[in-house]
């Protein structure tokens, strides 16, 4: 590890994303206004009390974006958390099973591979309504492929090494080999994807919440305020500048934070 380098992505990334984490977490205990509709005509343009101006309800747009952080963290969190947590153990066992049953894990992993997320939770939506709750289960199925097939990649790797030859002379089984040897050896890529995951999960539910299938009504998202701007867009344009923005640099960040930690626990590019 002495030989890696910090690279610019992995910094830029992390700056972005430990910007957007800390504006959730500065919601729970301050918001500049209640989220809740104020006593003025009409949607504000940036000012000295209200910073980032107020929407056509009258509600502070700056509250909106920090509630608004907090709801695409926790979409994020729990659909790669519902990835990760089947997508793992599938990729695993897929490596590790003996004949043609590894096989049909990744054949049925390539079916659901085909469901973009966006269709996934607009279907899900249909079927269940449309809510926080579902897309966030949606997004992280749909993402489950995409952990599957990765994990399968780098186990198959370690499995054929020495020491896991070693393991199974000495009387070990699979499910003591996968624990001490292959999870922990396919970690890095776990975390890589995770970050990679992220991005699409808050893209996929600020999509959700513009088509009204996401985050409901009187909730703070992103997505909605973009939503609920349209209207407005000719008089007050930065009602979606900003949560487009917010959106933007959100996915920028996790995106560039995968793409540095790629290169940084890629043993190839020790020392470069």
């Amino acid at each position: 590890m002495s030989g890696r380098r910090i690279n610019a992505p992995l910094v830029i990334g992390g700056v972005l994303v430990l910007f957007v984490v800390t504006m959730a977490l500065v919601s729970y205990v301050w918001t500049p206004y209640e989220f809740k509709f104020l006593p003025v005509p009409k949607e504000q343009t940036p000012n000295a009390e209200h910073w980032l101006g107020t929407d056509r309800s009258a509600r502070d747009v700056l509250t909106q974006i920090l509630l608004g952080a907090r709801t695409t963290l926790f979409v994020g969190v729990v659909a790669v958390g519902v990835a990760a947590v089947i997508g793992v153990p599938l990729g695993i066992l897929a490596a590790m099973s003996p004949g043609g049953f590894g096989q049909l894990i990744m054949r049925g992993n390539d079916i659901l591979l085909a469901f973009p997320a966006l269709l996934l939770a607009i279907m899900f939506s249909a079927l269940y309504g449309g809510g926080t709750t579902v897309a966030m289960v949606a997004i992280g199925i749909a993402t489950i492929p995409a952990f599957a097939r990765i994990v399968r990649s780098g186990a198959l790797q370690v499995i054929n090494t020495e020491y896991v030859s070693a393991s199974r002379v000495a009387g070990h089984g699979p499910l003591a080999i996968a624990w001490k040897h292959v999870l922990p050896n396919v970690a890095g890529l776990v975390i890589v994807q995770a970050s990679v995951s992220f991005a699409i999960a808050i893209l996929a539910e600020a999509a959700l919440s513009y088509l009204g299938l996401g985050t409901p009504t009187g909730e703070p998202s992103w997505g909605r305020m973009l939503l609920e701007s349209q209207n407005v867009l000719h008089r007050s344009p930065h009602l979606a500048i900003i949560p487009g923005a917010a959106i933007a640099l959100a996915i920028l960040g996790f995106n560039l934070l995968g793409d540095g930690l790629r290169d940084y626990l890629d043993p190839k590019l020790e020392g470069r």
